[in-house]
């Protein structure tokens, strides 16, 4: 039973079809010395110079994939260098983060509240927290109060996680998701996966 808050962000798990995750990844530029730290299931954005930077929106994210690592030159020991996280501020100018960007990826994710099975089709925000540094995960959660129709949220609620450690409506429940989009043709606001909304970054 999922009844510890134990949220872990983003964790690709399938794709839509009931098809298997390939891990499949595409790596994006992270700008010298980007101040913010990014962690393992973090929701990633491109911006208008051309690299990716964390979507710290909880009702406006426009991601175009989850963190799953990066790699860098240490500017210490010059060596390459693998990483679950991004440490705020490393200097480095050949920082590549590791990128699930396939827009129909299905994801794991925990709420930070009972989420009923009427929950199911529905949009929802998320809650930003700062990662582990630790062990170097996201502590991302899904915000189960403001599950609703209302197309401009973000990240849709496809299922459930059944299991011995998880079932519909625990305290804390872990569910499956993806982001959505595409934008919305007649002009209306709505939340979309960047590589699928037809307008440009």
């Amino acid at each position: 039973m999922a009844t510890t808050a134990a949220p872990y962000g983003f964790r690709p798990v399938g794709v839509l079809g009931a098809g298997t995750f390939s891990g499949a990844t595409r790596q994006y530029k992270v700008t010298n010395s980007y101040g913010t730290s990014i962690f393992y299931g973090d929701v990633l954005k491109i911006v208008a110079a051309g690299t990716v930077e964390k979507d710290t929106g909880t009702s406006t994210l426009t991601p175009v994939g989850i963190f799953v690592g990066c790699s860098y030159t240490d500017p210490g020991t010059n060596q390459p260098t693998y990483a679950q996280m991004w440490t705020a501020s490393t200097s480095a100018t050949d920082i590549k983060a590791y990128v699930v960007d396939d827009p129909n990826v299905v994801f794991q994710a925990q709420g930070d509240e009972a989420i009923a099975q009427t929950g199911l089709g529905n949009n929802f925000a998320v809650i930003q927290t700062a990662g582990s540094t630790t062990i170097g995960t996201s502590k991302n959660a899904i915000d189960g109060s403001s599950l609703a129709t209302t197309k401009t949220l973000p990240v849709k609620l496809l299922g459930f996680v059944e299991g011995p450690n998880s079932t519909v409506g625990d305290t804390y429940t872990d569910v499956l998701c993806k982001f959505n989009g595409p934008g919305d043709a007649t002009g209306d606001s709505c939340a979309a996966h960047q590589l699928q909304d037809s307008t440009g970054i």
